[in-house]
Formats: C-alpha cells, structure tokens, sequence
C-alpha cells in the first residue's frame, strides 16, 4: 500500500486513536450528574424506545434496560469511557473495537428514527469495522508492544 506522510498501518492507527478521541468526547461532554442522579441519559433513551415502530426494540428495552435504569446508566457512561481510554492507548483494542460497533448498532437500531444522529453512529461503525479487519493495533499501542493479538 503506498501512503503519504505516514505508512498505511500509521494511517489506520491514526484512525483508531480519532475513534477513541470521539468516545471520550462523548463520555466528557455527558452531564454526568443527570444521568446518575436525576436518570436523564436512560429516561430519554426509554421515551424513545416506548415510541419505536420495531416492538422488538421496544420489548428488548422493557427487558433489559426498564429494570435497571441507574445500572444501565453506569454501563452506557463507563462503556463509552473504556472504549475511548482502550482505542487511543492501544489497549485491548480487538476488544474495543467490537464493543464499540455493537454500542454505536444498538444506537443506531434505537435512534433509526432521529436522523440527526445516525450520520455519528454509522460512521464510528464504520471506523469500527475498518480498523478491526485493518487490525489497527499493530501500530502505536499498547497491544502491539505487549505482544498481544
């Protein structure tokens, strides 16, 4: 592969290192105290399943989230936290990189409706894919000095 500048696993660690900055940018920009205290993030998310035109989206939500909002709250803040802590460092990165397709297609399934935010979930998938069968961790991680994957 010819490239310029950088070498084409560079451009793909670039790539993944962009991805993770997104995640983290996602996870610092969320009010916190909302989503923890008050159950913002969830009750949003649980507004817009209740209305989705897919009953399995509507019943996987009642089944799996609905019971356990300030759990689920922990889970979607700290998921998109350690993805972006895992992609910029290198760490775990195969990991990450699944962990963030199936976050960014569980959001995009939830919001098919809301346009505005399909355009950021489909392309971190995306990243996501490309980066995975790039194998974007054989540069520039830690995963790569460590000898892993």
């Amino acid at each position: 592969m010819d490239s310029i500048w950088l070498s084409g696993a560079e451009w793909v660690a670039v790539l993944r290192i962009g991805l993770g900055l997104w995640w983290l940018e996602s996870w610092r920009h969320k009010d916190k105290k909302g989503w923890f205290e008050r159950g913002t993030g969830i009750a949003w998310a649980a507004d817009v399943a209740a209305k989705h035109r897919w009953e399995a989206v509507r019943s996987g939500f009642a089944l799996v989230v609905k019971p356990r909002p300030r759990t689920m709250a922990y889970v979607v803040v700290y998921a998109e936290l350690a993805l972006g802590l895992g992609l910029v460092a290198g760490l775990l990165t195969p990991v990450a990189l699944v962990g963030g397709l199936l976050l960014n297609l569980l959001y995009l399934v939830l919001m098919i409706h809301d346009w505005a935010e399909q355009g950021q979930n489909a392309m971190m998938a995306l990243i996501s894919l490309v980066a995975l069968f790039a194998m974007a961790w054989q540069t520039w991680s830690l995963d790569h000095a460590l000898g892993w994957f």
